[in-house]
């Protein structure tokens, strides 16, 4: 087997504008990857998107900041993406392109009970498919990862993904050929002045970061 896949990290309104942890950028961000998506999905094997799903009756592993304690918005956040919320909900540019392509588009919920930044962490919701058995099953020619926010949750999963590939994967990524790609024009950042360090990170990490 030599197959794409594409996993599309959190478009979700709380990541949006607006939302209760929203990105400058978020709703672009979703506009842009459905369009992507339109036009170039058929070279995908598989396409997953993953979902926050976090518990509301629990600080999900210290991922919510417990008041009276404030969020420091590095390790600790604001409650969002709460389960069944509409916080939680894909943004609406994604919930057309969902409907669009049905069972195509494969929906992953993350972070029950745990900060779950990583898709890897998550599992298939129509299949029961671990994402991380389901990359380390082989035979991936590419991964390419976009989506919010790039310097968390894409990062953890870019870099999950990297690592479970294996070290063949890192001679390439100097240049557009490793495994693992990030398109950087379908993500936004939490922080943008340090994408910089964060694309270093990537790089050396065994992740190609290009443009979409």
């Amino acid at each position: 087997m030599s197959a794409r896949m594409l996993i599309i990290v959190d478009v979700q309104n709380d990541f949006c504008e607006g939302g209760a942890l929203g990105v400058d950028g978020g709703a672009g961000v979703a506009a842009r990857i459905a369009e992507q998506v339109r036009r170039a999905g058929d070279q995908y094997d598989r396409i997953l998107a993953s979902r926050d799903w976090h518990r509301g009756d629990t600080d999900n592993g210290g991922h919510f900041a417990t008041p009276p304690t404030e969020p420091d918005f590095v390790g600790t956040w604001p409650v969002h993406c709460v389960a069944d919320t509409p916080g939680a909900a894909f943004h609406p540019e994604m919930e057309d392109l969902a409907a669009e392509l049905s069972e195509r588009l494969e929906v992953v919920h993350k972070g029950r009970g745990a900060p779950g930044y990583s898709a890897l962490e998550g599992t298939v919701i129509a299949t029961g498919e671990s994402v991380q058995e389901l990359i380390a099953g082989g035979g991936w020619e590419r991964i390419e990862v976009v989506g919010l926010a790039y310097d968390f949750c894409v990062r953890a999963t870019a870099l999950g993904a990297a690592e479970v590939v294996g070290p063949a994967n890192a001679s390439a990524c100097v240049d557009t050929d490793a495994q693992v790609r990030v398109l950087r024009t379908l993500t936004a950042a939490v922080h943008p002045d340090a994408v910089g360090r964060l694309e270093r990170e990537l790089v050396a990490g065994g992740v190609s970061v290009v443009d979409g």
